[in-house]
């Protein structure tokens, strides 16, 4: 493990045990702030416990439940008004963390008809997990206890799609698009590996399947996560985005 990503664990465990330490600045201190009292639920907001601001029931139902309303046009936008904003304003209790990749087409919030303090959100091109992200992706399960990872991968990743493009023609872009390839190629490798006769398209397809399919491996075996999804306080689950549909099919 390089200095760089020892240090960034010290920083999460002094996060996660109280120690005052700024973690990026006062953004991050302001999120592992005590949760703030719950106020009086209104009509477009869902029921919460008397003990936290994490929405009720479990977060995978929850996910699934509001990909359905998205889907089928019946959104209900639950704590997306004043009185939501002002009970998170001092702190949160997440019910997911979602990982997904930049596309604007894909926002989670959106997709999963949740709203304010409801999900962690990181996203990174082709939901890719290196250094630069682990932190990211360990803060919500460390220092919040959040129960819940989503792997989110979409059809017609423009990431992926460039990809599979050079590695198929053998040609690499500049402009630092040659790092995403790299950081892909293995999954570009077993998508290949797994459909030697496929076509563009449907290895495109493939490849994205396979990205999520090794993301969630990595954080599977993650030391941060590792005891946490032994003691099942933590799932990892991957997902797949339709952009034709809205559907979230889950892996």
């Amino acid at each position: 493990m390089n200095e760089s990503a020892v240090s960034r664990r010290n920083v999460l465990r002094q996060v996660g045990t109280g120690v005052g330490v700024t973690l990026a600045g006062s953004a991050l201190a302001a999120c592992s702030a005590d949760a703030a009292p719950k106020t009086q639920a209104t009509a477009k907001s869902v029921a919460h416990d008397s003990t936290s601001l994490r929405p009720a029931g479990d977060p995978l139902t929850l996910l699934k439940e509001g990909n359905k309303r998205f889907v089928s046009g019946t959104m209900q936008h639950p704590n997306q008004d004043a009185a939501r904003m002002k009970a998170v304003a001092a702190g949160q209790d997440p019910a997911a963390v979602v990982f997904c990749c930049v596309d604007s087409r894909i926002s989670p919030v959106i997709v999963f008809d949740r709203g304010l303090g409801d999900l962690f959100e990181i996203r990174v091109a082709a939901q890719d997990y290196d250094s630069l992200v682990e932190g990211s992706v360990e803060y919500g399960p460390f220092a919040e206890n959040t129960p819940l990872i989503v792997v989110m991968g979409h059809q017609r990743c423009g990431a992926v799609t460039a990809t599979v493009n050079a590695l198929e023609n053998n040609k690499m872009p500049t402009a630092n698009i040659d790092k995403i390839i790299a950081a892909t190629k293995p999954a570009y490798e077993a998508a290949k590996a797994a459909n030697p006769k496929a076509d563009l398209t449907a290895l495109i397809d493939a490849t994205i399947r396979q990205q999520t399919k090794l993301t969630v491996a990595a954080l599977n075996a993650d030391p941060i996560l590792k005891p946490k999804v032994a003691n099942k306080s933590l799932t990892i689950a991957g997902a797949y985005f339709s952009l034709d549909t809205g559907k979230v099919s889950w892996t």
